[in-house]
């Protein structure tokens, strides 16, 4: 095993951590699970609960609650699926989309900037992960 990468990669660990923590304790702020909540809506939507659940490894309850606060704040929308009355579509709306950039865009910067600091690769990280992406891609 290459322990200079587990290094490495036990570092981003602890920042993406502190960062979640941070989030969490800004009362104003969305916290880590409701970014990755909206930035997984960005990427699938309109999704039922159970589709929200499985794309972020949690139960259909944890779903459920989890977006209780956000509809409120009006950064999700919950309906009716027109297709089967029992199921439940979930959207991003505009403020949401708006509030997870909001709030992403600095989280970005200074996850890239510790990382940075605490000697991860990070220029190299992203053009392999982005040759690994082609790759995969491929038929």
């Amino acid at each position: 095993m290459d322990y200079g990468l587990a290094d490495l990669l036990h570092r981003v660990v602890l920042l993406l951590g502190e960062a979640a923590r941070q989030r969490g304790s800004d009362p104003g702020g969305l916290s880590y699970s409701q970014m990755r909540l909206l930035g997984t809506l960005e990427d699938i939507q309109p999704a039922t609960q159970h589709q929200l659940a499985q794309a972020l490894s949690v139960s259909d309850p944890a779903i459920s609650r989890a977006l209780r606060p956000l509809e409120v704040a009006g950064l999700v929308q919950v309906r009716t699926d027109p297709e089967h009355g029992r199921r439940r579509l979930v959207s991003i709306t505009e403020t949401g989309s708006k509030a997870f950039r909001d709030t992403g865009t600095p989280l970005y910067e200074e996850l890239r900037d510790g990382l940075l600091e605490a000697g991860f690769p990070y220029e190299r990280y992203l053009s392999d992960t982005a040759r690994l992406a082609e790759i995969l891609a491929r038929p």
